[in-house]
């Protein structure tokens, strides 16, 4: 039996050793003819990020209205005011009744980024704290972060580096207090937690939620979905998330903290320049009002959302900015009353794009790329129109109400800001005019 098995082993061996040298024989590579040159060493890549050379032909107001003028005739822009910039001469290219107050919808963000960027310390952070109740009950306080998450320890987050329930569960665990139950505190946020010209219906429709000042995901109750259906109980969510990462299972209630009540736990949020990015690429409402919030109160202003809107318009005019003619109920440009003239926009993204604030730059990063990211991801199609990569911009859409605010660098290489606000056509068609209009100007010589 053992000499068979050995037979049968070696004929075995013998056949894989000829199936092998066949297919090698068959599959050989060619020779390599005489004289053939070395292969070249693998090619390194070196990112670098090349500046905008400052001496770049400088576009003319003539030019450009030239290059505008097809795009222009599109009736599906409706009622069109803009204005388009050189930064770097502060010079006005182009404009179509920019001193007319608009809807901006999504474009009133551009003010709430520029009023925070220019009046708070880039760094700032918020910090989430869970202190002592009595009988062994912890109460969870919010600072007005909405991008405190119930995501565990090693899941993805919707907001960039969000600060989690979990942790605070930990810092619970390892104090060794026993706790019996959960409390959240009152918001700190003062009056209406809706502006009244919002509508109901978009919280279940994940545009906004209650404003209060502890908020977990931006209250989305899919905490990863951008389009999520909101909470209206977002409080009451974040004391249940973190009851359950305790172990507990009794009911959450609401309770106000003592005076010097001992700090269990904490958590921070991201810096503010963090936030205001994540609001601008996902332009995202209930970022842009506790943003506004936090700023009023920075201001000594009241922590409401009106009192967030007013500061906002308040800071960009002590910053020396133009702004008649604008009306803010809110800070994310939900409100179909917010007014706010194309002219402010395009200074507002040409200041950026200089040099005479600094503190505004890091807003042109908030923009996304056409083509690429976040509101712009589906638009501008490569291939299509030429703005596609060369484009960063802002969105805006209501009900009849298109806009788009940015900057685009032209073929030669110079830098253009614009704001295109359209009213009075469906957005399905006036994206796509507004997108040809920007995207013309990254053909732009415009010298003529």
């Amino acid at each position: 039996m053992l000499i068979t098995v050995l037979s049968l082993l070696l004929v075995a061996a013998l056949a894989l050793g000829g199936v092998l040298g066949y297919d090698w024989y068959v599959n050989r590579p060619e020779p390599i003819p005489a004289g053939t040159p070395a292969q070249p060493a693998a090619a390194t890549v070196d990112p670098s990020i090349v500046p905008v050379a400052g001496t770049a032909p400088e576009p003319t107001r003539r030019g450009v209205t030239a290059q505008l003028r097809a795009g222009l005739r599109d009736p599906a822009l409706g009622k069109l005011t803009g204005m388009i910039s050189d930064p770097l001469t502060g010079e006005t290219l182009w404009t179509q009744n920019p001193d007319d107050p608009r809807t901006p919808a999504s474009n009133a963000k551009i003010l709430t980024a520029a009023a925070v960027l220019e009046q708070l310390d880039h760094d700032d952070r918020l910090t989430t704290e869970v202190v002592m109740g009595a009988d062994g009950q912890v109460i969870l306080v919010g600072a007005g972060d909405p991008t405190l998450t119930v995501q565990a320890a090693d899941d993805d987050t919707f907001y960039t580096d969000a600060p989690r329930i979990i942790d605070l569960a930990d810092q619970i665990k390892r104090s060794g207090v026993p706790v019996t139950s959960v409390a959240v505190a009152p918001s700190s946020i003062d009056g209406p937690d809706m502006e009244r010209t919002w509508d109901t219906d978009d919280i279940e429709g994940g545009d906004i939620a209650p404003i209060t000042s502890l908020m977990v995901d931006g209250a989305r109750t899919d905490p990863l979905d951008e389009y999520s259906p909101r909470s209206d109980s977002s409080p009451e969510d974040a004391g249940r998330a973190l009851a359950s990462a305790l172990g507990l299972n009794g009911p959450v209630t609401e309770a106000a903290p003592a005076s010097g009540a001992r700090v269990l736990a904490s958590v921070e949020s991201a810096p503010l320049s963090t936030r205001v990015g994540d609001m601008m690429r996902l332009s995202d409402n209930i970022l842009a009002e506790t943003l506004a919030i936090e700023l009023s109160v920075a201001i000594g202003g009241p922590a409401t959302i009106n009192g967030g809107a007013e500061a906002v318009v308040k800071v960009l005019r002590e910053k020396g900015f133009n702004v008649s003619g604008v009306v803010l109920r809110d800070s994310s440009g939900l409100s179909g009353a917010d007014r706010v003239p194309a002219r402010l926009l395009d200074q507002l993204v040409s200041a950026a794009a200089g040099d005479s604030r600094p503190q505004l730059r890091p807003m042109l990063d908030t923009f996304p790329v056409a083509g690429g990211t976040g509101t712009l991801a589906e638009r501008f199609p490569p291939g299509k129109n030429p703005g596609a990569g060369w484009v960063r911009a802002k969105t805006g859409t209501l009900t009849g109400v298109s806009s788009l605010t940015g900057i685009v660098q032209t073929v030669e290489g110079r830098v253009l800001t614009f704001a295109f606000m359209s009213g009075g056509t469906s957005p399905a068609d006036a994206r796509p005019a507004l997108d040809e209009l920007a995207g013309a100007l990254r053909e732009c010589g415009c010298r003529g």
